[in-house]
């Protein structure tokens, strides 16, 4: 009933989100899988030990992070497989997982806070959603960075966490999301994580790769339903640049997305004032981004979205038929 269960999940988490009360209440599965990591950094990561210690602590830590959530998680996914609305509260549970609502408020408020705020208030919304500096940010970099943000964040913190749902059930969903906060909070190439988080890295590329392919493939088939967009221009797109890009997953959405939008996404940016220096997605696209083409990236993601939950409502009819 995995599959069944990523569906359900989709769907009210499509309506309802996460209510701000309850992240109030008890916060967020990101913010305990948070507190355990930064836990595991601070006891295990230390700066007077070797690389080679480093990278074998972080290995130790990132079965802890993944195994044991997940443990938990199976244990609270057979206990109420016993009960008549077990199915119901598995699915409610994995919605804590999926971000299909807030990510769409978040890219909105950028467009929103550029149109009625001007550009000081689009950098402040930016700044939530990316790590890049916002303020080397100019109108058109504020707009194509929600954009990316948009299209990146669709596979990462929606079809990767359902796809692993539909895979392993809500454990499944548990482990895809602490191994992917992991990789936010420690997979990074700095002196202090680059041996520790070598781990978490490179197990976040390995499970974001059947997502980011399928989040490439629902951006181009939402192409043919909005208008202004290009499919055959997204699938070559993607073709053509989705390798280039320095992460091995990021380039296919942006790619499909910079691609029907007819955008040049990524190329060189600016991380805590270091210069990346990555290929751009849409190479030949414009560049001079508006908060109109935010909207037009929102209306293609909501689409998007829509063939995503449709997809999952298509194989939960075909496992239930079977």
């Amino acid at each position: 009933m995995s599959i069944l269960t990523a569906f359900l999940s989709l769907v009210v988490e499509f309506a309802v989100g996460y209510p701000a009360w309850l992240f109030g209440t008890i916060g967020h599965p990101v913010t305990w899988f948070g507190r355990l990591i930064s836990f595991l950094d601070r006891r295990l990561n230390r700066d007077t030990d070797s690389d080679a210690l480093r990278r074998r602590r972080g290995v130790h830590a990132l079965l802890i992070i993944v195994l044991v959530p997940a443990a938990i998680a199976f244990a609270l996914e057979t206990m109420l497989s016993g009960i008549p609305a077990g199915l119901v509260l598995t699915a409610i549970l994995a919605t804590s997982l999926l971000s299909q609502k807030s990510l769409a408020e978040h890219v909105e408020s950028v467009a929103d806070g550029l149109d009625n705020g001007g550009l000081d208030i689009g950098r402040a919304a930016v700044s939530r959603i990316v790590g890049r500096d916002p303020e080397k940010l100019d109108r058109a970099g504020v707009c194509r960075a929600a954009i990316e943000s948009l299209a990146e964040n669709f596979s990462d913190g929606v079809v990767a966490p359902v796809f692993w749902i539909g895979v392993g059930g809500l454990a499944g969903g548990v482990a895809y999301k602490a191994a992917n906060t992991a990789d936010s909070m420690i997979g990074h190439r700095t002196a202090r994580h680059e041996a520790f988080g070598r781990a978490a890295a490179r197990f976040d590329d390995l499970i974001n790769l059947p997502a980011s392919r399928l989040t490439a493939l629902l951006i181009v088939g939402a192409s043919f339903f909005v208008k202004g967009a290009d499919a055959g221009n997204a699938w070559r797109t993607v073709q053509r640049d989705a390798t280039k890009h320095r992460s091995p997953n990021a380039g296919w959405p942006e790619a499909a997305m910079a691609g029907a939008l007819g955008l040049a996404l990524a190329g060189p940016r600016s991380y805590d004032g270091v210069m990346v220096n990555d290929a751009f997605m849409g190479e030949g696209g414009h560049r001079d981004a508006e908060s109109a083409d935010i909207r037009r990236a929102l209306k293609l993601y909501r689409v998007a979205d829509f063939l995503l939950i449709a997809l999952f409502g298509l194989l939960s009819v075909i496992v239930i038929a079977a």
